[in-house]
């Protein structure tokens, strides 16, 4: 298990091209004028390594997959809703967001100094004399996986998606020959998608076959590179990905669907980011309603529940509880006493959908796209579908992402890239002002480049919702 406390003593950690956070998850300092950046001092393979965990506990930051990051997808879907006085995640609950959205900036930086952190691993671990090849091939598979991973998330919220929405990526994160951040551009959108594959098949050259599941390995960078391919409707590419993580033999569909969540790293999971007492995540504590010991800013949609529940032996129905003092539903994934839930960022299940996905819409196997639909459905305990039309069948295979993977961080991003999103969110009633919400902006799918990055940053071009 990767020490994070001893990471966090002895990595220091970078900072974004355009601000610092005084503390792993603290106040942005929005003031260009006081960039800063920091190097990570790595001379030996001890070195490394602590450099190499502190890269995972980047992730596990509360503005990124510890909390904010699953959030904002969620809360931008037809699933969750803010119901409290946080005006940041109402904004994304009804696509009013600014360019000073706190929440928003916040992920934007997590994501970047995870990049910068990543970038010295590559930049600084070939160096080290003390490491075995094995030791040093891991960790740079590992650097190449977490770069790939955050470029890729910064792509889906602020870059777009080929053939739906919008036509630039992510600025590079780079450096000049001092360690100073640069200003760069903004990449063409299908670069910025070239760059993160070129990452992923490093990493997966790289990377061991491994059963340990809260690390990168050379499965979970095939895992990612299916859902990119996805994305990027290469949908060869998708299966054959999907095939390779299948077929790795430390993978496998858990019987148990509440038992996902109810233990930790089972094999459902091939990439679990894990925490406890030192490290905690805190989705459950921001869906908890106070009486239950939470914050309870936010809730579900009560409509969207009613679509989880409404066949009764769906197991995954019984994943959301109501708070009768409030009349408000909540989910139940994460719902460990002390914030200690661990967060799922790939599921094998994930595998087998992408695959079910990408067949469909290929029309290269319909009969494979229903059985790998039937598997996920016969472990959620519901009748098996018989559908022999592609159409109908992706319909099928779409509403089914929806249920099996509500409120871990994927809503927003499937409907959008699935080209759903303004179909599936017209007239959702919320529990506050304004009392429903309705998309109809393709463009405010993709979110604000942050205020201070646009000051920071004179070669920044904001996106065009918010221009």
């Amino acid at each position: 298990m990767i020490n994070h406390k001893i990471a966090k003593c002895m990595v220091l950690l970078i900072c974004t091209a355009s601000s610092v956070l005084t503390a792993c998850d603290g106040v942005l300092n929005q003031d260009p004028r006081n960039e800063l950046s920091e190097g990570i001092a790595i001379s030996d393979a001890r070195s490394a390594q602590a450099a190499v965990a502190g890269l995972y506990n980047q992730l596990q930051g509360g503005n990124y997959y510890g909390r904010n990051f699953l959030i904002m997808s969620d809360v931008s879907s037809d699933q969750g809703q803010s119901i409290g006085t946080w005006d940041f995640y109402r904004e994304m609950d009804t696509y009013q967001n600014s360019t000073g959205n706190t929440e928003i900036g916040y992920f934007y930086s997590r994501a970047y100094r995870t990049i910068y952190v990543a970038n010295t691993i590559l930049n600084l671990a070939p160096g080290v004399s003390d490491l075995t090849e094995t030791q040093r091939s891991t960790m740079l598979g590992e650097a190449y996986f977490v770069r790939a991973l955050a470029y890729f998330d910064l792509l889906r919220t602020f870059g777009g998606y080929p053939d739906v929405v919008g036509t630039l990526g992510f600025a590079p994160a780079s450096q000049d020959e001092r360690g100073q951040v640069t200003n760069p551009a903004r990449l063409p959108l299908m670069e910025s998608y070239a760059m993160v594959e070129a990452d992923l098949l490093q990493a997966e050259n790289l990377l061991p076959r491994s059963a340990d599941r809260s690390r990168a390995s050379k499965a979970a960078a095939q895992a990612l590179l299916s859902r990119l391919y996805l994305y990027t409707r290469d949908f060869a590419s998708c299966i054959r990905y999907a095939d390779l993580v299948i077929d790795d033999g430390n993978y496998a569909l858990n019987p148990s669907y509440t038992d996902i969540f109810a233990t930790k790293l089972s094999t459902e999971s091939v990439f679990e980011l894990s925490f406890n007492n030192a490290d905690q995540s805190g989705v459950r504590n921001w869906y908890f309603p106070t009486p239950q010991g939470g914050r309870g800013d936010l809730a579900c949609h009560n409509s969207f529940v009613e679509k989880a529940q409404a066949d009764a032996n769906d197991i995954r129905g019984t994943l959301y509880a109501v708070e009768p003092s409030q009349g408000v539903y909540y989910p139940t994934k994460y719902n460990k006493t002390g914030n200690i839930d661990n967060i799922h960022v790939i599921r094998i299940a994930e595998m087998y959908l992408n695959r079910a996905e990408a067949k469909a819409r290929s029309e290269s196997d319909l009969a494979g796209a229903l059985a790998d639909l039937n598997l996920i459905r016969s472990r959620a305990g519901v009748s098996q579908l018989a559908l022999t039309d592609a159409a109908a069948l992706t319909e099928a295979i779409w509403a089914e992402q929806q249920l099996e993977f509500a409120f871990e961080g994927h809503s927003f991003f499937d409907l959008v890239r699935t080209e759903k999103i303004v179909e599936r969110v017209q007239n959702v009633p919320r529990l506050n002002s304004p009392t429903t919400i309705s998309f109809t902006d393709i463009e405010r799918a993709l979110f604000p480049i942050p205020l201070f990055e646009m000051n920071a940053n004179s070669n920044m071009v904001q996106n065009p919702a918010y221009q």
